[in-house]
């Protein structure tokens, strides 16, 4: 009898200790148990990484009193109350809580976790267009063509075949989306999805490659400067001219933000773009690349960066010092050495007169430091700005430095920006509680994204492609009444048939040399609340 016992012993043990499981006092203690024991083993990490783990003070204390969703900072016009009214999810997002809304998780899932799973879902095909610059350099744009395993749909989920994707297509009236990653060219996983989700709503994405990145040949001994928009001026040129009747957009991922605002920025209203978004933008590049990251990340753009400037050391080593290049610790200095010819500064010797000491050098250095950056900031123009731009931010980014109140000053008094600031979301994370990529809704839409600026951005633009298209109309209406006191020169100027059709001037007729942007004086600033958009087509 005691051997039966002891044989049954096992199985009596497990039966009490799984009903003791289900008695919920004993589950509910066990759960804040594994939660407490987690989040130590989780700032022990932490530690060992040399990973901050407080938010930004001042993003938090202006989140404070809105704890549930985004606060949309912006001046009070008539595109914000229409995104109120119109814009859902970017006003009403569901982010996901710790662990998986921790800001580093999501920041490294953004950056390194596959876009396609295991079945190969989400995996976009491009097509690789180079493009000629007029200085002999290259640069890429990947045409995105198709899904694995899947016809290309639309909005609203039928197939397209008169409606070809490819660079060579003259015909397609589908929406352009340019997508420009961040300032070392990576496509991260964050960017694939954003394409994949973009296919399924009707846009055909296409990723801008600066010159030497992406696989894209450096055909010429020197790369792009963060802010400088002339290789990007030139590829959205040659897109709009080998699709005339497709509406452009634009959105850029992280540092990729600088290159995008300084092209919206001193093209103004020349520019072919209709409307823009940046996802955890990098505002103010000076102070970006002056703040040190987190350890984590520092090394592992350093590391990138050296590879890249690596591959093309012999034909780079005769315009600057790449065995100094790839000797430094900060991508500060990797960008000062590249570009603000610092790499030849150094003391000479020869006569006690002739030679210039330490201190002159670093003065020097400094000086070229500050003037790169006169030219390089990505809002040096934000006052010619004409097309709406939205930026989605995260108050736990831990990439990005905090705002500053002239930014958040330009933010509450432009018409043409807007902030939407969230809790959670790390750099360009905004992972949702419980989503995954769907295979779309009743309408055509994929119903849920991993990420919520995805959902946020696209439906954005075609928001305001439908606010434009209302004004567009009105105005028509006001000037066939004779309300508009345009009259018909004016009107003559509409544009149709385009989802996000707008006017714009020629780029040979309004380009302007940099660094002479207009300051407006208070007195020429409207009196009125509300903005009329119609004055940004003939600026």
């Amino acid at each position: 009898m005691w051997d039966a016992l002891l044989c049954l012993a096992p199985t009596v043990l497990l039966f009490f200790t799984a009903a003791l499981f289900h008695w919920s006092p004993v589950r509910t203690l066990l759960e804040r148990v594994a939660t407490r024991v987690t989040r130590i083993l989780w700032k022990a990490a932490y530690w060992v990484l040399e990973l901050p783990t407080r938010t930004h003070g001042e993003w938090t204390n202006a989140l404070r009193s809105d704890l549930t969703g985004p606060r949309l900072v912006c001046k009070p016009t008539a595109l914000a109350h229409h995104l109120h009214l119109h814009c859902p999810t970017l006003l009403h997002p569901s982010l996901a809580a710790w662990p998986q809304g921790d800001p580093h998780v999501q920041t490294l899932a953004s950056l390194l976790w596959p876009a396609e799973g295991p079945s190969g879902r989400g995996k976009v095909h491009f097509t690789r267009d180079h493009f000629l610059l007029s200085d002999g350099g290259i640069v890429a744009l990947d045409w995105a063509v198709g899904l694995k395993d899947e016809p290309v749909v639309g909005a609203r989920g039928e197939q397209h075949h008169g409606s070809c994707r490819t660079p060579g297509c003259r015909n397609s009236t589908l929406p352009i989306l340019l997508v420009i990653p961040n300032c070392l060219g990576v496509v991260t996983p964050h960017l694939q999805q954003l394409s994949f989700l973009a296919l399924h709503w009707g846009f055909c994405p296409v990723v801008f490659h600066r010159r030497g990145h992406g696989g894209c040949p450096l055909t010429t001994p020197r790369y792009q400067e963060f802010g400088d928009p002339k290789d990007l001026a030139q590829a959205v040129t040659y897109v709009h001219r080998r699709h005339p009747t497709a509406t452009l957009l634009a959105v850029s991922e992280g540092s990729g933000s600088g290159l995008l605002l300084s092209y919206l920025g001193e093209y103004g209203s020349s520019s072919y773009l209709t409307a823009a978004a940046c996802i955890s933008p990098v505002l103010h590049g000076q102070l970006w690349f002056e703040t040190p990251l987190p350890s984590l990340y520092h090394w592992g753009a350093l590391y990138y960066r050296k590879l890249q400037i690596s591959r093309y050391a012999s034909a780079l080593s005769s315009v600057m010092d790449v065995g100094r290049l790839l000797r430094c610790r900060t991508l500060r200095d990797v960008e000062e050495l590249m570009f603000c010819g610092s790499s030849s500064s150094k003391p000479t010797t020869g006569a006690p007169g002739e030679a210039q000491s330490w201190a002159e050098v670093a003065k020097a250095k400094a000086k070229d430091w500050e003037s790169y950056w006169e030219r390089n900031e990505p809002l040096r123009d934000a006052d010619e700005v004409a097309v709406p731009v939205l930026c989605l931010c995260s108050a736990d980014d831990p990439l990005v430095p905090p705002l500053s109140a002239p930014l958040m000053t330009l933010f509450r008094h432009s018409p043409y920006f807007l902030l939407a600031l969230t809790t959670r979301g790390g750099h360009c994370g905004f992972a949702q509680s419980g989503s995954k990529v769907g295979s779309g809704g009743g309408d055509g839409h994929v119903t849920s994204t991993s990420s919520w600026s995805h959902q946020a951005v696209l439906e954005y633009f075609q928001v305001v492609g439908d606010f434009l298209k209302g004004e567009e109309r009105g105005r028509g209406r006001r000037w066939a009444s004779g309300q508009d006191v345009g009259g018909p020169a004016q009107g003559a100027r509409l544009r149709s048939g385009t989802l996000l059709a707008r006017r714009r001037r020629a780029v040979q007729a309004v380009h302007r040399k940099r660094h002479q942007s207009y300051q407006p004086s208070q007195s020429e600033l409207p009196e009125e609340d509300l903005f009329t958009w119609n004055r940004s087509y003939t600026r």
